[in-house]
């Protein structure tokens, strides 16, 4: 289960916005996701259609103790989306719980308590695969309490000027949340948001932060769009309200980037846990220092081949005796010197010379 809070100090930047609909396009994915209100404005809980009755399940009753965090879960129109919502109550939780002890724990706990039991009652399976934190527009108690309860966290900037200011005090916080509170914590990413690719100052912030942050920053820039700013008065995420529109083509985008770290991560650790298996190689000694390998015993050299006998050459047989024509005699030389078809013509030019 991945725990992501979505934070900057500064309002307005898009906080909100993205929560609703990154946590809409993870669960259209398939995912199951949580996404929790503690932004005392009630902005997240107000675009996703929900509305919390006096003294009902909030994110508020969650922090002191009234209510655990399962029950105060509700359904959303979006499948596999739930929502911790809250109210105007929740904006007295940081003077009433100043003096609580380890304040800044307190959502870690009840988010434990949560997991754990589930886990009991279900073989070990995780209650949902993200939870999403929208926090307030400031360092103070609810946020502080969102970073101690996640792994990671979005630095959600808008592509102006001041965003680059602010954003090295919040690097500055979440080190500072890391050393005292959760050693765990890590930077996921830096989703630049309300980009408008028309005004030169807008890809000049863009470029600087991916010079800085080359391996934080999400390629998916989410643009300005009146659909999405249309979205939360009809109390509907931009794949409900406009599914063709820009806005939802990016945080679709941004939703495959997201998943597409999980995988990274999970093909990380089975690289690092199952190590390609070496042969072991036998120290090198040195030519001069090896042992002489024994000398091979003398052989006697082969014996001889006995010559084989060789076969006597067959007769040539005799060629037959020439026979004399009638009325010439026979030549002794003809006989011995000439073949039999050779010799009539012989003899003939013989006798007419």
């Amino acid at each position: 289960m991945r725990c992501i809070a979505l934070i900057n100090q500064k309002g307005g930047v898009g906080k909100t916005t993205t929560t609703a609909n990154l946590g809409a396009a993870l669960a259209l994915a398939g995912k199951r996701v949580v996404v929790v209100d503690l932004d005392p404005q009630a902005n997240l809980t107000l675009y996703l259609g929900l509305e919390v009755r006096q003294s009902g399940p909030s994110s508020y009753r969650v922090l002191t103790g009234e209510v655990a965090f399962g029950a105060a879960l509700s359904a959303t129109s979006t499948p596999n989306l739930a929502c911790l919502p809250t109210d105007l109550d929740l904006s007295g939780a940081e003077p009433e719980l100043s003096a609580a002890a380890e304040r800044e724990l307190l959502l870690r706990r009840a988010l434990n308590a949560w997991r754990e039991e589930h886990r009991r009652r279900n073989g070990g399976a995780e209650p949902a695969d993200y939870v999403l934190f929208d926090c307030p527009p400031s360092l103070g108690l609810l946020s502080l309490n969102a970073l101690a309860a996640s792994d990671e966290v979005f630095l959600v900037v808008q592509t102006q000027f001041l965003a680059l200011q602010g954003l090295t005090k919040l690097l500055e916080v979440i080190e500072l949340v890391k050393q005292r509170l959760h050693p765990g914590l890590k930077l996921g990413g830096i989703v630049p948001c309300l980009y408008d690719s028309r005004m030169r100052l807008a890809r000049e912030v863009l470029a600087e932060l991916r010079q800085y942050f080359p391996a934080q920053v999400f390629r998916t820039a989410i643009s300005s769009n009146v659909k999405l700013a249309e979205s939360p008065s009809f109390g509907k995420t931009i794949f409900q309200y406009a599914p063709d529109s820009i806005g939802a083509r990016d945080f679709a985008a941004l939703a495959h980037e997201v998943l597409s770290q999980e995988v990274l991560v999970r093909t990380a650790v089975a690289t690092t846990e199952d190590p390609p298996k070496k042969k072991a190689r036998a120290p090198l000694v040195p030519v001069a220092s090896r042992p002489a390998a024994p000398a091979a015993p003398a052989s006697p050299p082969p014996a001889p081949k006995a010559a084989r006998p060789r076969r006597p050459a067959p007769p040539v047989p005799a060629a037959p005796a020439a026979t004399p024509a009638p009325g010439v005699p026979a030549s002794p030389q003809a006989e011995t010197s000439l073949p039999a078809a050779l010799a009539p013509a012989r003899r003939t030019r013989s006798a007419g010379s």
